[in-house]
């Protein structure tokens, strides 16, 4: 018993002075640096041979601790200080991605080395996440072509996945944003990004990180337009990015705009009320008539309870249909408005199978109402109706049609 209680301070005492070491350590990674910079100068230029002596050292170096330290040389060639500049009494190596060839091929052959390091040890994953967001918030004591390499390097691994879009929160910064620096530094991210994907995978990264409406924060406040958007990203040759945006903004407005006329509805506001913010609001976000009528649509159908029995519903449908004539009547003043209201009638009465029967009904209600008209409708039954339901609705609109043709005869 007395033996046990004497072995405890001595293995306590060990304990202790390891700790003290790691502690110690924790706080001077010179150590850490100078075996990697030695490394590096040792394999010289060959990204072959430093991917392989980084796998290698994993095992002898503490790389999860002294992540920053590792990635900071990588990128920069020594441990950098606070504003992105190098400390002058630490070592530096020319083995590094701002030392290196600034084009394309080069950045793709440092990401290779980035993406081998980090799919061996996983769990520096995080920590070059936080590093790269560190360098992006650096990138103002960075020559321009440190940054030129730093985004062509980041648009590679943002296409391979070794980067989460996220990391492009950084470039929101207000000094960054204000002096011009975040949208040069996304000109050749998204080019090099592009490159190696296409717009549509790009998209789909932004979307995922909630930042596919967030691009035209690159911008100062007084420039967070769609036509300077576009301007710049078009001049710096990067159309399908100006045009992606663009489309973006059209499909805020035109979710917006439907929420709006859904909640005008409700209130019962005026039909001119309701007609003149939605002529402003075309006018304003470059909104096509035949887009709108269908968004004017979506929004009359959704403000009604609908009946389950299917011979009640079609008698509920023409009274409140009839109801809303007059605003549908605003945004059918062109033959492809009225035709696009046809498509989306009968898609509706497809899609809702208790209206399958109150498509011909609908159809005849909106042309005494003058919503439709003789032509577009002859032009759906000929030829310009979609495949929904098509036969039921054709049958439906046999009798009214062959009428029509006769009245155009005999007028």
């Amino acid at each position: 018993m007395n033996n046990q209680k004497q072995q405890k301070p001595t293995l306590s005492g060990q304990r202790f002075k390891t700790r003290k070491r790691d502690e110690k350590e924790r706080f001077d990674p010179t150590q850490f640096q100078d075996c990697i910079i030695q490394g590096l100068t040792e394999t010289g230029t060959d990204l072959e041979a430093v991917a392989k002596f980084l796998d290698a050292s994993g095992a002898k170096l503490d790389y999860r601790r002294y992540a920053e330290t590792l990635f900071d040389i990588l990128v920069a060639g020594g441990m950098l200080a606070p504003g992105g500049t190098l400390a002058d009494d630490m070592m530096r190596t020319d083995v590094c991605v701002f030392a290196a060839q600034e084009d394309l091929e080069t950045m793709q052959a440092f990401a290779q080395v980035f993406n081998k390091l980090i799919r061996r040890y996983k769990y520096l994953e995080k920590g070059f996440e936080d590093e790269v967001k560190k360098l992006l918030l650096f990138l103002k004591g960075f020559s321009e072509s440190e940054r030129n390499k730093l985004a062509m390097l980041t648009g590679v691994l943002l296409a391979n996945g070794t980067l989460n879009a996220s990391i492009l929160n950084s470039l929101y910064n207000e000094n960054l944003v204000k002096e011009g620096v975040s949208a040069a530094f996304a000109v050749k991210l998204f080019k090099s990004w592009i490159n190696e994907k296409d717009i549509n995978a790009v998209a789909a990264s932004l979307r995922k990180v909630s930042m596919d409406n967030r691009l035209m924060e690159l911008f100062p406040a007084n420039k967070q337009s769609v036509e300077h958007f576009t301007k710049y990203f078009t001049e710096a040759g990067l159309k399908e990015l100006s045009e992606y945006v663009r489309n973006q903004q059209t499909i805020g407005a035109r979710k917006e705009l439907q929420k709006e006329l859904q909640e005008q509805m409700s209130r019962g506001d005026p039909f001119k009320d309701i007609i003149l913010y939605v002529k402003e609001e075309m006018k304003k976000n470059n909104i096509p008539e035949p887009v709108v009528i269908g968004i004017v649509w979506s929004s009359v159908m959704s403000t009604v309870e609908w009946n389950k029995k299917e011979e009640l519903v079609a008698e509920q449908a023409i009274k409140h249909l009839k109801q809303y004539s007059p605003l549908l009547a605003a945004f059918t003043t062109q033959g492809q408005s009225e035709l696009t209201l046809l498509l989306k009638i009968q898609e509706y009465c497809y899609d809702n199978i208790h209206f399958m029967k109150a498509f011909q009904k609908i159809v005849v209600l909106f042309y005494k109402a003058e919503v439709l008209s003789e032509e577009p409708i002859l032009k759906w039954y000929k030829d310009a109706h979609v495949a929904k339901g098509k036969s039921v609705f054709l049958e439906q609109m046999k009798k009214f049609v062959e009428w029509l043709k006769n009245a155009e005869e005999e007028f």
